[in-house]
C-alpha cells in the first residue's frame, strides 16, 4: 500500500500541537500506559488500521507489555491475561468504536462496569484515548498510511 499524501510536510503544525496536548491530558488521567496501548491496539484492530496496529504493538513492547497480552487482545473476552478493570476498559473501547450501522454503542451496563473499576479521571483519559485512536485510524485509512512506522 502506498501513502496517498506525497508531501507530509503540508500538515498544519497547530494540529500537531493540539494532538500533543491531548496526549498530555490522556497521560495525566492515571491510566497505566500499557492499558492505553492495549486500547489503542484493540480500536485499531476493529478499524483495520494496519499502521496503528503495527505502532501499537511496537509501543506495547517498548512499554514492557507481554506478547500474550498483545497477541490476544482481539480475543480478550476469552483470554485469561486481563484484569477486571482492563476488561471494563476494553468493553468501553469496543462499544465506543462500533457506533456504525445501528450498533448499540456504550450501554448503561458497559458504563456502570467501567465506573465500578475505574476512576472518573481514568474513564475521561480512556475516552480521550479511544477518540484519538479513532481519529488517527480514520486519517490513516483515508490516506492509506502503510504499516511499518512507529510514532514515539
Amino acid at each position: 500500500m502506498e501513502n496517498r499524501l506525497k508531501n507530509k510536510n503540508t500538515n498544519n503544525p497547530d494540529v500537531w500541537t493540539a494532538i500533543q496536548h491531548l496526549h498530555k491530558a490522556i497521560a495525566a488521567g492515571g491510566v497505566d500506559p500499557k492499558l492505553l496501548t492495549l486500547l489503542h491496539l484493540r480500536v485499531s484492530q476493529i478499524n483495520s488500521c494496519s499502521a496503528c496496529v503495527y505502532a501499537s504493538v511496537a509501543a506495547g513492547k517498548k512499554a514492557g507489555e507481554t506478547d500474550e497480552r498483545l497477541h490476544n487482545v482481539a480475543a480478550w473476552r476469552e483470554a485469561p491475561f486481563y484484569t477486571v478493570a482492563e476488561r471494563a476498559a476494553l468493553a468501553l473501547a469496543e462499544a465506543a468504536t462500533r457506533l456504525q450501522d445501528g450498533a448499540q454503542g456504550v450501554t448503561d451496563e458497559i458504563w456502570e462496569e467501567a465506573n465500578a473499576h475505574l476512576t472518573e479521571e481514568q474513564i475521561g483519559a480512556i475516552n480521550l484515548e479511544i477518540a484519538l485512536t479513532n481519529f488517527f485510524n480514520r486519517i490513516n485509512r483515508t490516506i492509506k498510511e502503510p504499516a511499518g512506522q512507529t510514532w514515539g
